[in-house]
């Protein structure tokens, strides 16, 4: 039988390339899940490391303090006039321990997202305002950050009062000065979570005219949440949060560890999460257990995990990926506070057609890996 070979026109074959990368002809940009391939850029990480010279004027302490100096990690990210800013956690030498030093946000800005020009002093930390109950003596933590259309930055951090963790909110037009709105369940249910410990927020955005912005879902603005396990949360104003019951009115739990998995210990929410053509997807953080977990990795090694939800319905848990994306692999991703090994992923943005996603090293550093949907 005579062979019949076709031979498409390179229209159809530049659709097919754009097709395979993630792109669609004739409409914008869409993330499909899993979200990735991210990738190390040779011989930049980390990007930002603890700065011994960096003397800040405590409020609290009444004093000049060294707030940088020991360890910088778990950052936030945004993008902010064609430039990405990173938001990080700053510890400063005050104790010894994970827990026991003085937390304080910074922030870092760059025109490559490699590259970090450091600002001289915290942009949220410890003061004589509103929040000082929730903050002092342990500080600022783990800062996420997201912004809206209209270009208002909201930033979910953890207070530590060195008894409590509270997830509180704030938010500011030009990432520097923030107005605090404090724990951000200090309303809902007449009270009843404010004193509860509450972590980790990744709050929903989506792809629009290039750029990463918070959107809403059936009429309101959601997050998910959460340390050890992910809960859910809806609000009107992005400052009073209500969280998502289960028909015995306790947090309804919307994912949990899974023995055998690298996330058998815990699931912790990472950056905001994205809004795609194949639902929501979720980046998050997984702790792998003794004895429990996978032993392909490290005991107690953080990894990162992705995991898809109903487009339509947030609560409802599609998939999850069996195996972690980002793994702790550098020496400086396997030293520090936690020698174990941690790749913490906290900040993500889009920027230039590309993905920037940034995590702590061992609670001691921030490096970054990058995805070119192009490639």
């Amino acid at each position: 039988m005579k062979q019949i070979i076709f031979k498409l026109p390179a229209v159809f074959l530049t659709a097919l390339i754009l097709l395979s990368c993630g792109q669609k002809t004739g409409k914008a940009y869409e993330p499909t899940f899993p979200l990735g391939e991210f990738i190390r850029p040779a011989g930049v990480n980390p990007v930002i490391s603890p700065d011994t010279s960096s003397v800040f004027f405590c409020p609290m302490n009444q004093m000049d303090v060294r707030w940088e100096e020991s360890d910088a990690f778990n950052p936030g990210a945004v993008v902010k006039d064609d430039k990405i800013y990173v938001l990080y956690r700053a510890e400063d030498n005050s104790a010894i321990g994970i827990g026991t030093r003085v937390s304080r946000v910074a922030i870092a800005e760059s025109t490559d997202g490699i590259n970090m020009k450091k600002f001289d002093a915290p942009v949220v930390f410890p003061a004589d305002d509103n929040n000082k109950l929730y903050e002092w003596p342990g500080g600022c933590e783990d800062p996420r950050v997201a912004v809206t259309e209209d270009g208002t930055f909201v930033i979910f951090y953890t207070s530590w009062d060195r008894k409590v963790a509270r997830l509180c909110v704030a938010t500011s037009k030009d990432l520097i000065n923030w107005e605090k709105h404090g724990p951000v369940f200090r309303n809902a249910y007449e009270g009843k979570y404010l004193n509860t410990w509450s972590k980790a927020s990744s709050i929903l955005t989506t792809i629009k005219d290039d750029k990463l912005v918070i959107s809403k879902i059936n009429g309101k603005y959601f997050m998910y949440w959460g340390e050890y396990v992910i809960y859910g949360a809806t609000s009107d104003d992005l400052t009073d949060w209500t969280p998502i019951l289960d028909e015995d009115s306790e947090l309804k739990v919307l994912m949990a560890p899974r023995k055998g998995y690298f996330d058998s210990d815990l699931t912790e929410c990472g950056p905001p999460a994205i809004m795609s053509e194949d639902g929501i997807i979720l980046l998050y953080n997984g702790k792998n257990k003794s004895g429990e977990g996978d032993s392909n990795y490290v005991t107690n090694a953080y990894c990162a995990g992705q995991a898809l939800f109903d487009k339509k319905d947030p609560t409802k848990l599609i998939e999850r990926l069996d195996e972690p994306f980002l793994i702790p692999e550098e020496d400086f991703e396997k030293s520090g506070q936690y020698p174990a090994g941690t790749v913490f992923i906290e900040g993500l943005v889009y920027y230039k057609q590309k993905w920037f996603l940034y995590y702590g090293c061992a609670d001691s550093k921030v490096s970054v890996t990058i995805y070119d949907p192009q490639k």
